[in-house]
């Protein structure tokens, strides 16, 4: 109860309160949207940047680490593919975008803030290793599996198609801040106190705004048909995502305490926005996606606290 108490409901307070206030007009639509665009395109950026620049690299990257979460990811993305096209009989494009949800855990916005309320700041260190590729690769594989799905029989070349998957992932602000990170980290370019000064305030403002900006856009998102194949995207992100992860993590790997609360936390958190947002971009699967964001954000309230509890 005190995990609970003490972990997980502050994170969704601060959801709930985004939610309210657009529930109840408190908070319009395109304030929302500029939140978010704050958030996301300027202060979580700055967050990562100075995260990745000042990250013990060899510390960080643990590979028993990385292959536990990102086997796990990778299976939710299998299930939520295979379901979808051969189970649910749904169109290629459709099935690339619903396994993209399974795919794609909330491992900023929701796994740092409750990992650092669970384990302290002390713990992040593994969950910054997996997200600065989270979104890169992720993204990647993807962008790339749809542009596939999209242009078969169109003749696209190879070259083409790697041009138009990079310029998507390394237009991203997430992966920009990331990138200008390991330079300054690899580089060991130094940098005025002032300007570290002037990062560290957008970083303080970084979670609880897109926090605050989730909750808000999270009330756009109508809950709508295909119930067994949002419940199948549920389960995959907060039930086979995690539970994957935690086998290999203690079983194959045998990793230390950190890595493994890392690797866990993070990947039982519920499909990011951006889940939707692939979907959106790409006009398929929209409804699924959008549904299966917000049901299982309210769903990991309870998922969490029983990883919680499990992890030593």
């Amino acid at each position: 109860m005190t995990a609970l108490l003490d972990v997980i409901v502050p994170v969704f307070l601060v959801i709930g309160f985004g939610y309210a206030a657009a529930r109840f007009g408190l908070f319009s639509d395109s304030a929302v949207d500029g939140l978010m665009r704050f958030a996301q395109n300027f202060a979580v950026p700055c967050l990562l940047f100075r995260s990745i620049a000042t990250l013990d690299l060899s510390g960080a990257y643990n590979t028993g680490l990385l292959v536990s979460f990102y086997v796990g990811a990778f299976s939710g993305f299998a299930l939520c593919f295979a379901g979808a096209r051969w189970l649910f009989k749904r169109p290629l494009t459709d099935s690339v975008a619903i396994g993209f949800a399974g795919l794609f855990s909330n491992s900023l916005l929701l796994g740092l803030p409750i990992t650092e309320r669970a384990y302290g700041v002390a713990a992040l260190q593994g969950n910054f290793a997996i997200i600065s590729i989270h979104s890169p690769m992720l993204y990647g594989f993807g962008i790339g599996l749809m542009e596939w799905a999209r242009s078969r029989g169109m003749g696209m070349s190879a070259a083409a198609l790697s041009r138009q998957i990079g310029q998507a992932v390394f237009s991203q602000p997430l992966v920009i801040g990331i990138t200008l990170g390991f330079i300054v980290n690899l580089s060991g370019l130094p940098l005025p106190g002032a300007f570290w000064s002037g990062v560290d305030l957008m970083t303080r403002a970084a979670i609880p705004a897109a926090l605050f900006g989730l909750g808000g856009v999270l009330f756009r998102y109508k809950p709508e048909g295909d119930k067994a194949t949002i419940a199948m995207v549920c389960a995959a992100s907060l039930i086979v995502h995690p539970g994957v992860t935690w086998v290999l993590g203690t079983q194959v790997f045998a990793l230390d305490t950190a890595s493994l609360r890392s690797a866990v936390v993070t990947a039982a958190m519920a499909p990011g926005v951006n889940a939707y947002l692939f979907a959106h971009m790409y006009g398929v699967g929209k409804r699924v996606n959008a549904s299966a964001v917000l049901i299982a954000t309210a769903l990991s309230i309870g998922s969490v606290w029983m990883w919680l509890a499990i992890l030593p």
